[in-house]
């Protein structure tokens, strides 16, 4: 019965804040790993990986569970988020409000276990992660705190590592940054209408369907200059190259498939190519390394 309980409460959990959607951040970070191996005196450590990866999995936990619970209320009246567990009912807002600070203490403890580094700047991530959920409320570039609180993770990872950052992995974060930031304006999309009843702020909402997808195009179009920018940086070769150029491909074709009249693959777009790009762009420059 134990057993059967706690595997009730993962799952219960999990829905609450999409685990599976971890799979966005984490080959970044994972990346940013990979390339502070090749610093001089870095060696590798199973028991770091471990540590890097809690971090991951309860900053991210913080970030989503804190966002259901801040906007609680918001998607109750929306239909597209009226079935999100917390307007469903499936977890209380207690339950929630325990959740995200369990997970913020985790992810502050196990940082505090890396350097002090971490430790400190752990406080700074979650400003971002969690302050990110209230920007809708006052500007339509809320987006962009989307792109702040993902592109934390490869940053996060290199310094865990290596305890400073490099001009690699800088661009790795703004590769993040404006990956992210653009997707998630075409996550907004559908909510146009209901933002603006809401007197919520989104660039949709702000500037219509059409230019929010043009908006995001243009911020998307920034990738094809960082991420040739990072590869090379970086001193990867040819694998790295082509999973850069997958990646890109990768971006390019959620644009196609997403059009301001036609959102019926808005999932695909933002969850499937996504996910898959991030593990494309992971496994090349994983392989580049190793080979």
């Amino acid at each position: 019965m134990k057993t059967s309980s706690a595997l009730l409460s993962v799952k219960k959990y999990g829905s609450l804040v999409k685990f599976a959607h971890t799979i966005f951040a984490m080959p970044f970070a994972l990346t940013a790993f990979l390339l502070a191996l090749n610093e001089p005196g870095v060696s590798f450590s199973w028991i770091l990986l471990l540590q890097i990866l809690v971090c991951m999995v309860a900053a991210r936990n913080t970030s989503l569970g804190f966002n259901r619970y801040a906007d609680r209320k918001i998607d109750a009246l929306n239909p597209r988020t009226a079935l999100r567990d917390i307007p469903a009912g499936r977890v209380t807002e207690r339950e929630a409000a325990v959740f995200c600070i369990v997970n913020g203490l985790v992810f502050v403890i196990t940082a505090l276990t890396i350097n002090k580094l971490c430790f400190y700047l752990s406080f700074v991530a979650l400003l971002f992660l969690c302050g990110y959920s209230y920007l809708k409320r006052f500007t339509w570039l809320c987006h962009f705190g989307v792109g702040a609180s993902l592109c934390i993770a490869p940053a996060g990872a290199y310094i865990a590592v290596t305890g400073h950052l490099s001009p690699a992995v800088c661009l790795l974060s703004a590769v993040v940054f404006f990956w992210s930031s653009g997707f998630d304006i075409i996550y907004a999309l559908p909510d146009e209408e209901i933002d603006r009843a809401q007197g919520l702020h989104s660039i949709p909402q702000r500037f219509g369907r059409r230019n929010a997808m043009i908006i995001s195009i243009a911020v998307h179009l920034f990738d094809f200059v960082l991420v040739p920018m990072f590869v090379s940086t970086a001193g990867l070769g040819t694998v790295a190259w082509i999973g850069a150029g997958l990646f890109l491909a990768m971006l390019a074709y959620q644009h196609l498939i997403v059009s301001p009249t036609d959102l019926r693959r808005l999932d695909a777009a933002f969850f499937t190519s996504n996910g898959i790009a991030s593990l494309i762009f992971a496994v090349a420059v994983y392989l580049d390394v190793l080979l």
